[in-house]
């Protein structure tokens, strides 16, 4: 691996690269890219963009997206499939079934990503619905119990790596328990570390085996009274030690308006707290320029692990689409029967 690549994942402002973006993008040589439903048009089109931020940088860099299913999905119908949101699934299904049906849900979405060259969805959710967690995400969940959430996220994850994706655990160490859209203010969880552990936690604890995880853009005022998750080295610490996950940490997206302060301050305090990789999405340029610019000592575990994601791309397993396509028209067949 190059040893200049540095820990920012970006994203670019169309569906083809300007002269500017190639140029800053082979200057500063981040991990990753991640893509939006405003770079994305057709196959072809997509599939040229992909091979261009790859070309660009000169190797095999990370491109993410989110393509949970349901309302977060940045591929559309009709071109690509339309799934019913987790929550509607998990809560309806006998537990096994439910596991068989998110399966071949990333079973399926992983075939589309690997067709377009993406490498890499952020999923699985390891957020708990509870009666409080705000519309944003609470649809997005796979249950309302940590060993249902837990053993779904385990699926979701396995389907993805043997289907040649690299899964992201998010968001750590828990959003569920918030009334408010980190997209527009920052949501507070006023839970006791004791109840945290209970709860939210052991889902992050029973994947802190994944090799990329993204953490919660949540003030946990029982643990740090000031700072969100994100920026907080209290609450990293945690999330290293109680939680375990040893796996490259990203950001959230540091675009969202439950942080404040210029990029700049945004990149450095994330940095500082123990976090791996910024997470940078909405393609402004001089955003990014401050990004780069942050002062920041690689965390220990980046160079190696970054090696590992991109030196050491997953094989997908082959499948059969139609039969698993079929597979999952009986399982949701019984949702009416």
């Amino acid at each position: 691996m190059n040893p200049l690549i540095n820990p920012y994942i970006f994203g670019c402002k169309g569906i083809s690269l300007s002269k500017q973006e190639r140029d800053f993008f082979r200057e500063t040589k981040p991990v990753g890219f991640i893509l939006f439903t405003r770079n994305l048009r057709d196959k072809d089109q997509i599939t040229q963009l992909v091979n261009a931020l790859r070309q660009t940088v000169g190797y095999h860099a990370l491109v993410l997206i989110d393509q949970e299913g349901g309302r977060v999905e940045r591929l559309t119908s009709p071109i690509w499939k339309t799934w019913i949101p987790p929550l509607e699934i998990c809560q309806k299904l006998p537990l096994g079934l439910a596991k068989e049906a998110m399966g071949i849900r990333y079973q399926l979405i992983a075939s589309e990503l690997i067709a377009l060259g993406i490498d890499t969805n952020c999923v699985p959710l390891g957020d708990i619905a509870f009666a409080q967690t705000h519309p944003i995400l609470k649809n997005r969940c796979y249950g309302t119990r940590p060993e249902v959430v837990s053993e779904v996220a385990r699926k979701v994850a396995d389907s993805c790596l043997t289907s040649g994706i690299y899964p992201v655990l998010k968001h750590i160490p828990g959003h569920g328990s918030t009334r408010s859209d980190s997209h527009k203010t920052l949501p507070v969880c006023n839970k006791s570390l004791e109840d945290l552990k209970a709860n939210d936690f052991q889902v992050f604890k029973e994947l802190n085996d994944l090799s990329l995880g993204m953490t919660a853009h949540v003030l946990y005022s029982e643990l740090d009274a000031d700072l969100p998750a994100t920026l907080s080295p209290k609450i990293i610490s945690l999330i290293r030690e109680e939680i375990g996950f040893k796996g490259l940490l990203m950001t959230d997206d540091l675009t969202m308006s439950a942080l404040k302060g210029d990029m700049l301050s945004r990149a450095e305090r994330a940095f500082n707290a123990g976090c791996d990789i910024i997470l940078h999405g909405n393609g402004n340029m001089n955003e990014m320029m401050q990004v780069a610019a942050a002062h920041h000592v690689k965390q220990p575990i980046f160079d190696t692990k970054a090696k590992q994601l991109l030196e050491s791309r997953i094989k997908p397993l082959p499948i059969d689409v139609e039969l698993l396509e079929e597979r999952h028209q009986e399982i949701m067949d019984t949702l009416t029967s």
